[in-house]
């Protein structure tokens, strides 16, 4: 259903970034808690109008599928001074919002065809595709290590 995008965000101009907030997420499960207070916060500061509740929906199954695949099990505790395993990022222009989320693996997000929409997992990218305008996921710089996968909002400015 789903073709996994192994591709950088599409052309967005750096210097019109209206708006920016990043936050380092700890390698444990309440992390997916932190990271919707974290986008709540940020997006409640930012007027992103009916796309608040999607936004946050979107950033949940990211982090989520961060925290569930990106690291691997047998993980050691990271020493404090290293760059933190699992980090959101929320960019804003004036239009667009973009979420992404940077993880230590270097493997894919592969979306799971999705029979049972009653399971409790395998829809995470499903309901990524479904709720963003797009998404994908680029490898990052070797000395970097991992991926970044990304997700894009339209925002919809007053008068529209």
């Amino acid at each position: 259903m789903l073709e996994p995008l192994r591709q950088g965000l599409p052309p967005l101009d750096p210097a019109a970034v209206s708006d920016a907030a990043s936050c380092a997420l700890p390698a444990r499960f309440e992390a997916v808690r932190e990271a919707r207070q974290f986008t709540r916060r940020t997006l409640g500061q930012w007027d992103v109008g009916e796309r608040f509740d999607d936004i946050c929906l979107v950033v949940s199954e990211l982090v989520t599928n961060a925290l569930r695949h990106g690291l691997s099990p047998d993980a050691a505790p990271r020493v404090p001074e290293q760059q933190p395993p699992v980090r959101l990022h929320l960019l804003r222009w004036t239009e667009r919002l973009v979420c992404a989320v940077r993880d230590p693996s270097h493997d894919s997000p592969l979306p799971r065809e999705v029979d049972d929409f009653a399971a409790e997992s395998g829809r995470g990218l499903f309901l990524v595709d479904s709720f963003a305008e797009g998404w994908g996921w680029h490898p990052l710089s070797p000395n970097l290590g991992g991926k970044v996968v990304w997700a894009l909002f339209r925002l919809h400015t007053p008068g529209e």
